[in-house]
């Protein structure tokens, strides 16, 4: 049973060069320094070093961590800032690299594609080309595309045809709600988040995204956020809202139409997710290689209490492997 890393974040050179070739074109530019560099948007910037882009130093790390698998994703700040046509490029530089990283090494890179959401037709017609990429298995969507809602129906073709490759949509916060009183203590990560993520899963649900595409199979990162922790909450105002009066079921029935990763950052956050939502609705995770990650995901799951081992391995790769097509 291969062990499979599903929040696992790359950036390929490819992408690095032509984003600080024609980011500057639209107010963002790539610092570089002797310990890495800082990826600057105007609203969004994210510091990393040459982990996050080698292939040869992330296969050691796997190799220490004891995975076999990545599913490699682009992290902030994607290409949503960008204009239509640079983010359909920027995409494209992605897609290519990563499809090209699974050729090199094919048991243990696959892709996420990454696609130009502001611009749906395009981002629809990248979809179709990425299909046809080889090791390209799922979706890599923000929580929010520059502030739009997933619920938005200009995004449903997307949703429709992701279904029908039975392609898994992963989510992860970029330029996250709350941005005026998250700016100390790292609050925009620690806090701003979960936060999105929860925005977005109560989004999909009460805006019938996950009713019109029953297939559809969404992750969220972080070990869902704050929205398996609230459910309580929302079921109550389906309850008593007339805001909610168009909802047939409960939120917490939508529970297990989600998969959650094992980034919890507490073994106790951990067991509880896998008792509210199943060991089968949970995948190892580790936000590889941040330092709001986890440098031993593999034995966060050897902690998580009550399971059998059936099920540690469902976590740490088998659920993975169903979702990615990897069986």
């Amino acid at each position: 049973m291969r062990t499979i890393d599903i929040h696992a974040h790359w950036y390929p050179a490819e992408w690095l060069r032509l984003f600080e070739q024609d980011g500057p074109k639209e107010g963002a530019r790539l610092e570089r320094g002797a310990k890495g560099f800082v990826i600057r948007t105007e609203r969004i910037s994210n510091a990393v070093d040459e982990r996050f882009v080698d292939l040869d130093l992330r296969l050691d790390g796997m190799q220490r961590q004891g995975v076999d698998v990545h599913a490699l994703s682009l992290t902030a700040p994607m290409v949503y800032w960008a204009s239509p046509g640079l983010g359909l490029a920027l995409s494209q530089a992605y897609n290519d690299a990563a499809s090209a990283a699974h050729s090199r090494h094919p048991q243990r890179f696959f892709g996420l594609a990454m696609l130009p959401m502001q611009a749906p037709e395009r981002a629809l017609a990248e979809l179709e080309r990425c299909a046809r990429l080889p090791g390209m298995r799922g979706l890599y969507l923000a929580t929010n595309v520059n502030g739009a809602d997933l619920e938005e129906k200009r995004f449903w073709d997307i949703y429709a045809r992701a279904e029908e490759l039975g392609w898994p949509v992963f989510l992860h916060p970029v330029d996250t709600i709350g941005r005026e009183r998250t700016t100390r203590y790292h609050l925009r990560n620690l806090l701003g988040n979960p936060y999105d993520t929860g925005v977005a899963a109560a989004s999909l649900i009460f805006g019938g995204v996950l009713d019109a595409f029953p297939k559809l199979e969404v992750n969220l990162p972080h070990a869902g956020g704050t929205f398996p922790w609230l459910i309580g909450r929302l079921d109550h105002g389906t309850k008593v809202r007339a805001e909610l009066k168009h909802m047939k079921r409960m939120p917490s029935e939508y529970l297990r139409r989600f998969s959650y990763d094992t980034i919890g950052h507490d073994d106790r956050i951990n067991a509880n997710l896998v008792r509210l939502v199943g060991a089968d609705r949970v995948l190892l995770g580790s936000d590889y290689c941040f330092d709001m990650g986890l440098t031993d995901p593999v034995a966060t799951v050897a902690r998580i209490e009550g399971l059998t081992e059936a099920e540690r391995d469902q976590i740490k790769g088998g659920t993975a492997a169903r979702l990615l097509r990897l069986t």
